[in-house]
């Protein structure tokens, strides 16, 4: 992660609302890097640890329908960053061509061992290859696909600030988005002007008060949140 001076951020960051977000994380550089150094260690054992996993996922995926292994999607990260995310694919592939590009509660797209690896976020584990890569961390607003970052309000640029992440607050509370979007005729309206803004009130507030522990903290409550539904299916 490469923290920038404000005269070097794209000049659509560099606005009065971004401006107070940036101070206040200007002054917390030190616990930047800490989370920096966690992120790349972190990452790098976990994938060795978890080899054995993806080996059995790909496999599994592979033998449930025809495509990739893994599902490559450009989103927007870090300073206004295009990058092509990985995860396991749970749909058919090219499934974004064949619909809405948020998906809701029993979307046809979702193949049989799709549908375990989301129940179980086991689709998110790809990601840690980004985390290496330092397109994100393990922390931080969950990188959107471009056409929903050109709607972004000037405020909600500075989450760009930061690296996108694989969990977040947002992500905890809005874990069954999916179910909310089930029956709306227009799901990536409904996603952009309503659930979009209530996640980015979620994400602003946690960039307001970032820290390096809180982060873990946010790191712990996801393992549980995804345990506790487990345990109740």
């Amino acid at each position: 992660m490469v923290w920038r001076a404000w005269k070097d951020l794209p000049k659509g960051m560099q606005t009065e609302e971004v401006r107070p977000y940036y101070e206040m994380l200007d002054r917390k550089k030190n616990s930047l890097f800490a989370k920096h150094i966690f992120d790349k260690a972190a990452a790098a054992f976990m994938l060795v640890v978890l080899s054995p996993v993806f080996i059995i996922t790909g496999v599994m995926i592979k033998a449930d329908s025809k495509g990739p292994v893994f599902y490559r999607q450009e989103r927007v990260t870090q300073y206004g960053k295009k990058f092509r995310i990985h995860k396991f694919r749970t749909m058919t592939d090219h499934a974004d061509r064949k619909g809405t590009l948020v998906t809701v509660s029993g979307d046809s797209r979702i193949t049989k061992a799709g549908q375990f690896l989301r129940d179980k976020r086991l689709d998110e584990l790809p990601q840690l290859i980004d985390v290496l890569q330092g397109n994100m961390s393990f922390v931080g607003v969950r990188p959107e696909v471009v056409e929903f970052v050109k709607g972004y309000t000037p405020e909600m640029r500075a989450t760009l600030l930061l690296p996108a992440g694989i969990t977040s607050k947002a992500s905890i509370y809005y874990r069954n988005e999916a179910e909310l979007l089930e029956n709306a005729e227009d799901a990536d309206r409904i996603y952009m002007e309503e659930i979009l803004p209530e996640k980015m009130k979620w994400n602003l507030k946690e960039l307001r008060e970032y820290g390096f522990w809180k982060e873990i903290g946010i790191m712990f409550q996801t393992v549980f949140s995804v345990w506790g539904k487990y345990r109740k299916t």
